[in-house]
């Protein structure tokens, strides 16, 4: 049985690309038990996620994708806790836009990663971004799908580097598959469920965007 918790920090900041410049709130996850943790995503301000890790061992960073507002925090945080970054090689194209060192990892579809006595899955699911992942735990039935999965719909596909009918593919295959009562937790915004999300794919298919 796992000890294993979840923790929501939310990061205030800003996403640029393309030419524009705008204010977002993110999710940034914390799991993990009384000893251990991973961090999913390092957005914006590296002390709020420190503070939620306290004084455990942070395994490692998990970065869903390298828009600047998933990354920002990333060199902090990494330094602060000694823990390696892992990101998709797909995405170092926006990464690089950010740092001019290389991430510490790749992150490949089905690479796990153990933590607090459950699992985490990792899942190659392009679309918003080239290198976009998710990661599922069949323990925490939950699915941490950054910008490639929201309420109400997929993630955005109207800015550089990203392709809808890619994502459409991504998450029918990837995540519409998992059980209905997976709880969605997202990069921004409120959770959802993979149940309540799979009843809306033809009309998102049909908005085209």
């Amino acid at each position: 049985m796992s000890d294993a918790q979840v923790t929501r920090v939310v990061t205030s900041g800003t996403f640029s690309l393309d030419g524009g410049t705008w204010e977002v709130d993110n999710n940034v996850w914390v799991i993990g038990d009384d000893t251990e943790c991973v961090v999913i995503d390092a957005a914006h301000d590296a002390g709020p996620i420190i503070e939620a890790i306290g004084g455990r061992q942070v395994q490692a960073v998990l970065l869903t994708h390298a828009h600047d507002d998933h990354i920002s925090a990333a060199a902090a945080l990494c330094a602060a806790t000694g823990a390696p970054s892992y990101l998709h090689p797909g995405d170092r194209v926006l990464w690089d836009k950010v740092y001019d060192e290389a991430p510490d990892r790749e992150l490949a579809d089905g690479d796990t990663f153990e933590v607090g006595g459950v699992t985490l899955l990792t899942l190659h699911t392009p679309g918003h971004a080239p290198g976009a992942c998710c990661f599922h735990s069949e323990e925490l039935r939950a699915v941490f799908t950054g910008d490639t999965l929201f309420h109400g719909g997929p993630g955005a596909t109207g800015r550089s580097f990203s392709h809808f009918p890619t994502i459409i593919d991504s998450i029918s295959v990837k995540l519409l598959s998992l059980p209905p009562e997976t709880v969605v937790r997202t990069g921004h915004g409120d959770d959802t469920s993979i149940g309540a999300e799979r009843s809306g794919l033809e009309a998102w298919i049909a908005r085209g965007h």
